[in-house]
């Protein structure tokens, strides 16, 4: 019998995810990655699946479509779900890891399997092999960014994301900080308040402080799911304090109040010794990091071990260009998946990943294997191959992009439909139902 084999270019979430499931369904499967001999400006280590921003996958709750789409992954036998779970630090109602044991176990899965072949090389254009998954990222390297712009996108189809720094443990006043999660969900946050003065010093050193260079940035690239901070502090007096610097839901043990303003430090690693700045995404100059946000009363003396950095993101106009599986329309057997085609965050990416390589297996096994938009998984592929969509643009997992939960099926479970939380919730339990009626086999459709 001849033996079913596919490539992959990729090994981070969405290429490590691909192709550790078209491994466990016996394809002998190619693994393209260019690290350790080539690094892009926003990795730092030679681990598969690096997280090169925050350490959180985000809400692990079922409420949040993002709690949702790890429940759907993690009962399927996702890769990057089982290493999130062993490796999780404290982050109260949030799933976050630690960032190199993470990464590294990832890796280790990946290299010790016996269907797996990695060769670290760097792809300087879509190859012509097939079955291919590309899951480059949006931090393909340049030569693969314009060969894959070339074929499908010609120019503009790119964003700006902005990595948050890092700061030791220990390095944080206890003083003046207390810890505790919002609303007494588990105590994984060290949290840095600001009173109205200082608050508003720190803006406005903020708002003036001096960028770094980027080359093409502009405002209206910048994904609003990942503002750079300081683009946050020039939109307004209080925009942050909306944003990540909101103080609802947190008491100061010191005053027995709310803060005027407050910075929030998550754990970044198991041993607890780094501290992620929360929602302080940053293009500023190294310099102008250390000396504004030393502003922070907590962080006067903080050791910064990874400041702020900007980087290109680039992505597909999908719904032109993929199918509901995440292949090329024209182009059988070749499929896109990461963050390249417009899912934004790390867990969407590895749900593409995921999808497109059980797509792909399926038509190699004639074991068929199919979600739609009644999961989060499905909506997901449903959404970046809508070809309805006029102006397209990244996204997160959301409910509103999952069928609609009825007035029907509200009747039937006795709610109220106006009820958010309890419709989501209802949304997801038949999520996970059909999900089971998968894991068992059964016909779903």
């Amino acid at each position: 019998m001849t033996e079913k084999k596919a490539s992959v270019i990729g090994a981070g979430l969405a290429g490590s995810e691909a192709a550790w499931q078209l491994a466990e369904k016996g394809i002998a499967v190619t693994l393209y990655e260019m690290k350790p001999a080539k690094m892009t400006p926003a990795h730092r280590s030679p681990y598969f699946g690096e997280l090169v921003c925050s350490n959180s996958l985000r809400s692990g709750r079922l409420e949040n479509a993002a709690g949702l789409l790890k429940e759907e992954l993690r009962r399927l036998g996702s890769l990057v779900m089982e290493a999130a779970d062993k490796t999780r630090v404290e982050a109260g109602g949030a799933l976050a890891v630690d960032r190199e044991g993470f990464a590294a176990r990832i890796t280790e899965r990946i290299r010790s399997h016996p269907r797996i072949t990695v060769l670290e090389k760097e792809v300087t254009a879509v190859p012509a092999e097939r079955p291919l998954i590309v899951a480059a990222g949006p931090l393909a390297s340049d030569s693969l960014a314009a060969d894959i712009a070339r074929r499908f996108g010609g120019e503009g189809l790119h964003f700006f994301d902005a990595v948050a720094p890092i700061v030791t443990g220990e390095s944080v006043d206890p003083e003046k900080s207390f810890v505790a999660s919002r609303y007494g969900h588990g105590d994984g946050y060290i949290n840095c308040p600001l009173d109205e003065k200082e608050y508003r010093a720190f803006r406005e050193a903020l708002a003036a402080a001096e960028e770094a260079e980027v080359h093409g940035f502009e405002d209206r690239y910048v994904f609003e799911g990942c503002m750079p901070i300081e683009v946050m502090a020039r939109r307004g007096e209080d925009t942050m304090r909306f944003g990540p610097m909101k103080p609802v839901g947190l008491v100061d043990p010191r005053t027995g109040a709310e803060p005027y303003a407050v910075v929030q430090l998550r754990m970044d690693n198991a041993a607890g010794s780094l501290y992620n700045m929360v929602g302080f995404q940053t293009h500023l100059k190294f310099g102008e990091q250390k000396r504004v946000f030393s502003m922070i009363p907590a962080l006067h003396d903080a050791e910064f071990v990874r400041y702020g950095v900007m980087h290109r993101n680039t992505f597909l106009d999908s719904p032109r260009i993929l199918d509901g599986d995440y292949m090329v329309k024209n182009d059988e057997g070749l499929y896109f998946a990461g963050q390249i085609t417009g899912v934004e965050g790390y867990i969407e990416s590895t749900a593409s990943g995921f999808y497109a390589a059980r797509r792909l297996a399926s038509k190699l096994t004639g074991e068929d294997f199919r979600l739609d938009d009644r999961t989060a998984i499905g909506a997901l592929a449903g959404y970046v191959s809508d070809p309805r969509i006029a102006h397209f643009q990244p996204m997160n997992v959301n409910y509103g992009i999952m069928r609609e939960y009825t007035r029907e099926e509200a009747r039937a479970d006795g709610i109220k439909r106006s009820n958010k939380a309890l419709r989501n919730l209802k949304i997801a339990e038949r999520s996970l139902r059909l999900i089971e009626g998968v894991r068992k086999g059964e016909e779903t459709t």
